[in-house]
């Protein structure tokens, strides 16, 4: 199974909610599958060491995966080697992983992974954004160049992809998160519905919820908290600029979905937001692609380059990170 949203839409949430359940183990932002490029490589027999690497996969969850000769050379085998034995810790019998980063890959995710299911997490594009910014105060990846332009036309590329996996009858489960945080116990007896197994109560709380594999934090303060809080409205983070943007962005989704998505924010009055232009639409599609060429560029880079470069590079940005906290902390000091 692969819980899949918008970065910032609450799968991390939904993630620690579905692993209350002692039949679900799910791993959290494993992303093995965002390094296929290593299993076409010379040298993928390496490919445990460079997933570790990339986001210390194996370290958060505690799982010691010794090399030996008959590894396995393609991502599928190796995704599920992982996923089983991690699931089986618990005794576990759906196992898999939850990611934001497959948002827009869900239809190769489908092919690699002809049984899975799919859970998918919407939430209002607006807060999406809204929580993106809020996060690049506190995150250094969220606050890459062009993060918020990634989240929005992020947003319509999972759409797409969500009605391809359902007009080719993959089992997709969609929820709401405006709904997962107001009406907890019935978003989640849906998804048990929809995994064929029983509903358990401790699905609808945090109170004993593992969140250890979590990465460290301020923007997960929330998911590590004892209790569901909403991450509340984020539009007073929005330039004027911005949130006009969205909302005209909103104006033809939901022209082009008939209303129905996205479901949040609620509409306003009918008509009175315009649409963005061609050139806009046009713009921006450009942008956003060139973004996602350079994302996939890392990953090529990471990938085809030798490790021990990546190992210095790691330690460069390491001591750089700690001097720069060193010296806020200097600046901030009575």
């Amino acid at each position: 199974m692969f819980v899949v949203g918008m970065w910032r839409s609450g799968t991390s949430l939904l993630y620690a909610l579905l692993n209350q359940h002692p039949q679900i183990a799910l791993m959290y932002e494993a992303e093995l599958p965002v390094l296929w490029p290593l299993f076409w490589m010379p040298g993928r027999r390496r490919w445990a060491a460079r997933w570790d690497l990339w986001n210390s996969a194996l370290a958060r969850h505690r799982i010691d995966l010794k090399p030996t000769p008959r590894d396995p050379c393609r991502l599928r085998e190796a995704c599920e080697r992982v996923y089983k034995d991690y699931a089986a810790r618990k005794g576990a019998c759906i196992w898999g992983e939850k990611s934001p980063n497959y948002y827009d890959c869900l239809t190769r995710i489908a092919r690699q992974f002809p049984n899975a299911k799919f859970i998918l997490i919407w939430r209002s594009p607006l807060n999406v954004c809204g929580s993106v910014v809020r996060a690049a105060a506190q995150s250094s990846w969220f606050a890459k160049r062009g993060m918020v332009s990634r989240a929005l036309l992020g947003c319509k590329r999972m759409k797409v992809q969500c009605e391809w996996l359902i007009d080719r009858g993959i089992p997709v489960h969609q929820v709401n998160y405006e709904e997962l945080i107001s009406d907890t116990a019935e978003v989640m007896t849906g998804v048990c519905e929809f995994l064929n197994i029983p509903f358990d109560v401790r699905m609808t709380s945090l109170n004993a919820a593992d969140r250890s594999a979590v990465y460290e934090g301020a923007h997960h303060t929330l998911v590590k908290s004892e209790h569901l809080v909403a991450g509340g409205s984020q539009l007073e983070l929005l330039s004027s600029e911005l949130r006009g943007k969205i909302e005209r962005y909103l104006s033809l989704w939901r022209e082009q979905h008939h209303g129905e998505w996205p479901k949040f924010p609620k509409p306003a009055a009918a008509g009175n937001t315009p649409k963005p232009s061609l050139a806009e639409r046009g713009f921006d599609e450009v942008r956003y692609r060139l973004l996602r060429s350079f994302d996939l560029a890392v990953r090529l880079a990471y990938c085809a380059s030798p490790l021990w470069v990546w190992k210095a590079y790691r330690g460069v940005k390491r001591q750089v990170s700690l001097q720069l906290t060193g010296n806020k902390k200097a600046r901030l000091a009575p």
